[in-house]
């Protein structure tokens, strides 16, 4: 291939930093450089070697699919949308609460044994404080291991899903298997006492909860709010649908009557997917160095 005129390289090279810069900015917070680079460039053990899967599947763009399709399958658990609901404020702090679990899942991932530790310890603390009681009486807690078990198999389910679809390098069935694992270690120090370490035990716990999944008033409040009304700017809405669609192209085929999503099985396996694929490879692309390949 010929090289780009000088001229237009560094005009395409400026487009790509600012654009990912803006990406960067909206994902991690105002203060997420000091967090990027305390987490990537403090010396020190880290739970996790460069290049194992779970650092391949959270480091990649596909994760902006994964992410909104687990928000969306979260949602199907009464108890947990109650909780959300009562104590997340989803709609006042959105993107606060976007760069808040992005830079978990940056530390638990690619920072130090310790800070990763002290993350998993603020966010037990968090848990221990959010109760309440559900309508028909019984009380809850976040920090229950059966809905900690259900928040972790939704986010790694739709995380891994995303990733073979969408994904730079797709895993194949050991590394599956390994990432799988590898969450699961989060996942035991966050409170889960027996979260799956294989794919197919993945697929067992994902089934198991089944008869408890219902879409709630509160559940598709919360749908709407987060596909048809983000606080976006105007011009950001296009592309954010492209990922969101993509999002909903991968929800289990059961969940769209219960959170009333449409479904257009053609259209998802070819437009949606096309467009999807463009959407994660620009934003790779953004977030890339310049000049990698």
């Amino acid at each position: 291939m010929r090289p780009l005129p000088r001229p237009f390289g560094a005009e395409l090279t400026l487009l790509q930093q600012r654009l990912g810069a803006a990406i960067f900015h909206r994902v991690a917070g105002p203060d997420g450089a000091h967090h990027r680079d305390r987490i990537h460039f403090t010396p020190g053990p880290r739970w996790f070697e460069p290049g194992s899967p779970i650092t391949r599947v959270h480091g990649d763009a596909s994760m902006f699919i994964g992410g909104i399709r687990a928000l969306l399958m979260q949602t199907l658990h009464p108890v947990a949308m109650q909780a959300v609901s009562e104590h997340s404020g989803f709609r006042g702090d959105m993107w606060g609460r976007l760069a808040r679990t992005s830079r978990f899942l940056a530390v638990t991932t690619f920072g130090t044994a310790d800070d990763a530790q002290q993350a998993i310890d603020a966010v037990r603390a968090i848990h221990d404080r959010v109760t309440g009681t559900t309508p028909d009486g019984a009380p809850y807690t976040a920090s229950d291991p059966h809905l900690l078990l259900w928040v972790h198999v939704a986010e790694i389910d739709s995380f891994l899903l995303a990733h073979q679809v969408y994904g730079d390098r797709p895993l194949d069935q050991d590394e599956r298997d390994e990432y799988v694992a590898q969450t699961a270690e989060i996942a035991r120090r966050l409170g889960v006492l027996e979260p799956p370490t294989t794919e197919a035990g993945l697929r067992e716990v994902l089934a198991a909860f089944r008869p408890e999944l219902r879409g709630t008033r509160q559940a598709r409040e919360a749908v709407r709010y987060l596909l048809i009304r983000p606080p976006l700017p105007v011009a950001a809405r296009a592309p954010y649908s492209v990922l969101t669609s993509a999002a909903v192209g991968l929800m289990p085929v059961w969940t769209r009557r219960h959170l009333r999503l449409p479904w257009f099985p053609i259209a998802e396996r070819t437009v949606v997917r096309g467009m999807g694929a463009a959407a994660v490879g620009t934003i790779r692309w953004a977030m890339s160095p310049p000049g990698a390949a």
